[in-house]
């Protein structure tokens, strides 16, 4: 039996609440919050699954209460910017960490966290879940047995729909100081991607981009703004599509708005089109490889459709993945799903496909084996790597043939190139990542 620790009880939290309280290996014995609210309904959800309730803790008193509590093992769920402290509290107490990506949101923190897994000999995981998805695992494959030869360029465009590209600006992450912007936070997830199919290391980064669609001066010039501050309570905010309705969801009104009203002060529904907005929504990377492959790398967060196009070019033909992972939105979301993503199937899926072009032979299409739930199957087939099998069988086939665990030199290898294009973006040019650390 593993006593497990999760700090931070959010949305994305439950997903590792859920995983663990299945595992009979697993006891979730700990969860730090600041917030008693999400914490019980953390709690709620243990029960519900059948495992006892979890002593709870701010996170101030976090290193105390590894001590009291036995911890072995901790899942670190925060706002991107504390992960740092977290990981390397846990680490210092001799206990195993898995963080949700990123890992940081800047090369200091980054650093700080490399020299405690450094001086500890702890183990650090990062949960980058698209490693496990199966077309990824199959594009990975194709790609190290050689079916285009020697990769030479990779174009990648990754497309944010208007409700899930909408939602970074209205929570925590539409301020850089906590996330990193969109190049770090978001981004991390298909710069790990590259990374791992490339079997290379990022050493050159440079981006262009800005805030033009989200923001009040945007909203104000394109007509869509609407003049509220947040969404629930507000009249103005009632048939704004752009607006997010916390009530219409049990869990997002138990972890938030019921949070607001026991004295938490984080707002969950901010306008999209209000102030104090400093990321970015529209960005483009260029970055090259220590394997002396190259990237261009587009990130829209304004897309009526969600999902990406990644087309790898090598001396022996040209790979194309295509996935829509939702075709389109509505405006308003059924009642009871008020339209957070995370760890959810997309409302309107569209089709994946893997097209091989080899030279001087016809195209051909390259199946492979799906997996059900959400991020393509990721999700679980993640969980079962991190924590093992759930023992009843159910999962026995979501065994990753590719995914392996990304350790700490992962996170920080994706985030060179989030960090290095913020950079870029303020001095102009091309960032060196080696000049980062």
């Amino acid at each position: 039996m593993k006593r497990a620790a999760i700090i931070g009880t959010g949305h994305r939290a439950r997903m590792y609440t859920r995983a663990m309280a299945a595992r009979a290996h697993y006891d979730v014995a700990l969860l730090a919050d600041p917030s008693p609210a999400r914490v019980a309904h953390h709690n709620r959800l243990l029960t519900s699954l059948g495992a006892p309730e979890a002593a709870a803790c701010d996170p101030a008193a976090f290193a105390g209460a590894l001590r009291d509590h036995r911890i072995d093992e901790v899942v670190v769920t925060t706002v991107d910017a504390t992960h740092h402290t977290y990981i390397t509290t846990a680490l210092e107490a001799g206990c195993r960490v898995v963080t949700e990506k990123p890992l940081t949101t800047d090369a200091a923190r980054c650093r700080t966290i490399l020299d405690a897994v450094d001086r500890t000999g702890g183990e650090l995981s990062v949960g980058f879940n698209y490693r496990y998805n199966p077309a990824h695992e199959k594009v990975w494959q194709l790609l190290h047995d050689g079916a285009i030869g020697e990769i030479r360029s990779v174009h990648f465009e990754w497309l944010l729909d208007v409700r899930h590209g909408a939602d970074y600006f209205r929570r925590w992450h539409r301020e850089k100081r906590h996330s990193g912007g969109l190049l770090v936070h978001k981004s991390g997830h298909h710069f790990d991607l590259v990374n791992w199919w490339l079997g290379a290391a990022p050493s050159r980064v440079y981006a262009e981009g800005g805030l033009v669609f989200y923001g009040r001066a945007n909203g104000e010039r394109t007509g869509l703004r609407r003049d509220y501050v947040r969404a629930h309570g507000s009249a103005e905010a009632a048939d704004d599509p752009y607006a997010i309705h916390l009530a219409d969801d049990p869990d997002l009104d138990a972890l938030y708005l019921r949070a607001e009203a026991e004295g938490d002060p984080y707002v969950r529904d901010r306008n999209v089109f209000g102030d104090a907005i400093d990321i970015e929504d529209d960005l483009s990377v260029l970055v090259r490889y220590d394997s002396g492959a190259t990237m261009t790398y587009h990130l829209t967060a304004y897309s009526p459709w969600e999902g990406y196009r990644v087309m790898f070019n090598g001396t022996g033909g040209r790979l194309e993945l295509e996935v829509e992972e939702n075709t389109w939105q509505q405006p308003r979301p059924p009642r009871g799903a008020a339209g957070a993503h995370g760890g959810v199937v997309m409302a309107n899926p569209g089709r994946t496909s893997i097209l091989l072009r080899p030279l001087w032979e016809a195209p051909r299409e390259v199946p492979y084996e799906t997996s059900a739930g959400s991020h393509g199957g990721g999700d679980l087939r993640m969980l079962k790597e991190l924590f093992g099998p759930l023992g009843d069988g159910s999962d026995e086939g979501a065994v990753p043939a590719a995914g392996k665990g990304a350790t700490a030199r992962d996170g920080a290898l994706a985030l060179a190139v989030g960090v290095a294009g913020n950079a870029s973006l303020i001095s102009g040019g091309p960032v060196e990542t080696a000049d980062l650390w």
